[in-house]
């Protein structure tokens, strides 16, 4: 069982074996009300997972959630989540599965440790043993594949590569450092920066069509001052927008290889929202590489797009669960990854 919490919806599913899924399900994630409200509508998804045939299978409960989180707590306070500040998500979605007769082992994991599960065990990391997976939106997230097993931590923050200090000179971060990986390289903070460098956007820079893709081909017809809009702008070869995402992908260039001279990773899995723009911020990631992964054991590491997309959250809570819980029933499938020890 797998139930994804973010700042604009709440879904669940029952996740097979193979990692298929059936039972999906969701919610918009509700503004403007009370810590209960939120979590109703947490509730509202479980009833509808447990109306499903499978619901008697299921083994085990991955909760994947926007964080920050505290797994030895079993709470979270996400940022988008206002109503929530150190609520017992793990606790009462326990609850919520026992009072319909679902008494089953739970797992929280932030969504960036999530979505290194679901990258490790079906994306572009399967097959790797050692592997940072990272989330690059509005903010900057992370988790680390360690030896095959999954590593969040003692709090589930192992990994989170966001907040590594890559200019010691540079600005404040929100989290209270300086120089923060988030601080430069977010979606949030590329288009600040580029906004500041006297960057404004065209009207050809916004969104022109239903299923949200941006103008990067010159199709919007509404401005964009946003990352999508600077990535938009890049594509056509704007100085300052070309800068910006030169200067997020050093950042984010040397902060992978940081991590990967600390624990000897061999690849690098990045998703999110800003990982869309493609080789605008692929390209000078593995440019300014080859300046900071330079130690023989590094200078082979692999920078790639994460491959699951909108289904790694739910995909990554059920892997979570498999990989941080000890195995329920002899009968799973050996397709499903390896719990740790």
């Amino acid at each position: 069982m797998a139930i994804d919490i973010g700042g604009t919806k709440i879904a669940g599913a029952l996740v097979h074996p193979d990692g298929t899924m059936t039972a999906t399900t969701r919610r918009p994630t509700p503004r403007g009300v009370d810590a209960e409200g939120v979590m109703a509508a947490v509730a509202e998804v479980v009833a509808d997972l447990s109306e499903s045939p499978l619901w008697s299978s299921a083994v085990r409960c991955g909760i994947g959630s926007a964080g920050p989180v505290d797994t030895s707590r079993g709470t979270v306070s996400p940022v988008n989540i206002g109503a929530w500040r150190d609520f017992p998500v793990q606790e009462r979605i326990a609850a919520e599965l026992a009072a319909r007769g679902a008494e089953l082992p739970t797992v929280l994991a932030g969504d960036g440790v999530a979505m290194t599960a679901a990258e490790h065990w079906l994306g572009a990391a399967r097959g790797h043993a050692n592997a940072l997976c990272m989330v690059v939106s509005t903010g900057v997230g992370g988790g680390l594949i360690l030896n095959n097993q999954l590593h969040p931590g003692p709090t589930g923050n192992a990994g989170h590569i966001g907040h590594i200090s890559v200019a010691f000179d540079g600005e404040p971060c929100v989290c209270g450092g300086r120089g923060c990986v988030e601080s430069i390289a977010s979606g949030t903070a590329i288009a600040r920066w580029a906004r500041d460098q006297g960057w404004t956007p065209s009207a050809g820079s916004g969104p022109g069509r239903s299923d949200g893709a941006t103008g990067a081909a010159g199709l919007g017809t509404t401005p964009d001052a946003t990352a999508a809009g600077v990535a938009a702008a890049a594509a056509q070869g704007d100085p300052i927008a070309l800068a910006a995402f030169d200067r997020a992908g050093r950042a984010l260039a040397a902060a992978i290889a940081a991590s990967a001279t600390l624990v000897e990773t061999d690849i690098a899995v990045i998703g999110g929202g800003v990982a869309a723009a493609g080789d605008t911020l692929f390209g000078p990631i593995r440019t300014h590489l080859a300046q900071y992964a330079t130690l023989s054991f590094v200078q082979a590491l692999q920078v790639v797009p994460a491959t699951l997309g909108t289904h790694a959250g739910l995909i990554g809570a059920a892997a979570a669960a498999t990989m941080l819980l000890p195995p329920s029933v002899s009968s799973e499938s050996s397709s499903a990854p390896a719990p740790t020890a």
